[in-house]
């Protein structure tokens, strides 16, 4: 129903608009206490999908990647959509309008998006409100650093969104690979890279119980830079990385919008996640848990990325393309395979 009738229609709208369109319409639904009914449409209840992964215990391995739920205003909702986990954010310390519109585009061709939000947000301290409100979702917060904020400083943004967010999530996820705010991916260089970590490590140690800390890198490294990350994550002992985040390639593409500038998600990320996946658990002995996100529009592509050596996966695009079937689809697809297996 949902790619036959109601993708249509949304994909003859703005992008953008139509996501907030969609937030108004989940939670209206929820609210005339339909979210039973979509948790029994799409939730896989099965201890075997079960995950230990990082010191947490997930109910199944499909999670929703940030970016879709940035302030944290849904994620009770969106639980009920199958997903085994929710990661908000990017948050940073001070609200951000981000870019200027239009800023989000479709790539149908391509089964693609290109966005250039640029960590558009109401800050860390609005998104706390929310997230007292938990009613048991596993949570993971993605957090970055203002605009405006110099990279010699960044790193007291990671602190201040750290400490504030701590009570409340259930894992970190440090984003320094989006291409959407200037200079960004600078910090994935090994010295600020390291130092921006041992720094958050720190601050972990200091608490009565430790988080995970892990990091979102860019699909755009280069193996010698892989190699780096994968000294970086031993070196500073966070928990793991997510892989991967948005592309600036544009190889491949038919769409028209091909030419706007941001960071492209969807189907034509696929086999490049999936290949750091793979280089980034061999190369390490599997040394610690990777996330995949990228690309997975199909139950294919999400058991590729977990047969490449990934823990958990995520969804953004997939989930805007597929709908809400593909987590339940995954989940029995995996469900299956253990069953073979």
């Amino acid at each position: 129903m949902y790619k036959l009738l109601i993708r249509p229609i949304l994909f003859l709208f703005d992008p953008e608009k139509v996501h907030y369109f969609t937030f108004s319409l989940i939670r209206f639904c929820h609210k005339l206490g339909l979210g039973s009914v979509f948790k029994s449409m799409y939730t896989v209840a099965d201890s075997q999908l079960e995950r230990e992964v990082f010191g947490l215990k997930f109910k199944n391995p499909v999670g929703l990647a940030a970016g879709f739920d940035k302030d944290a205003k849904l994620y009770n909702e969106l639980s009920n959509f199958g997903f085994g986990f929710i990661e908000i954010g990017t948050l940073t310390p001070k609200g951000q309008e981000g870019n200027p519109k239009k800023r989000l585009f479709r790539l149908k061709d391509d089964q693609a998006i290109i966005n250039r939000m640029g960590f558009n947000n109401g800050g860390v301290f609005e998104a706390v409100e929310r997230l007292k409100k938990n009613s048991g979702v596993l949570i993971g917060g993605n957090i970055g650093k203002n605009k405006v904020t110099p990279n010699e400083a960044a790193v007291q943004d990671y602190e201040v969104s750290f400490e504030a967010l701590f009570p409340y999530v259930d894992y970190f996820v440090v984003n320094v690979s989006s291409p959407n705010t200037p200079n960004l991916r600078a910090l994935q260089d090994k010295e600020p890279l390291t130092a921006l970590l041992q720094t958050l490590q720190q601050k972990n140690a200091s608490k009565p119980t430790q988080k995970p800390i892990l990091l979102k890198i860019a699909p755009d490294l280069t193996n010698e830079q892989l190699l780096d990350i994968i000294t970086i994550v031993n070196d500073t002992k966070i928990a793991g990385v997510i892989a991967t985040n948005t592309t600036i390639s544009r190889e491949g593409l038919q769409s028209e919008n091909k030419k706007e500038v941001g960071g492209l998600s969807g189907k034509p990320l696929t086999n490049r996640s999936t290949e750091v996946i793979r280089f980034l658990s061999e190369k390490s002995n599997q040394s610690f848990p990777i996330i995949g996100v990228g690309g997975i529009h199909s139950v294919e592509d999400a058991l590729e990325k977990l047969e490449a050596g990934a823990s958990l996966i995520q969804l953004y695009t997939g989930f805007i393309y597929e709908g809400p079937k593909l987590v339940r689809n995954i989940n029995k697809a995996i469900l299956s395979s253990k069953t073979i297996s």
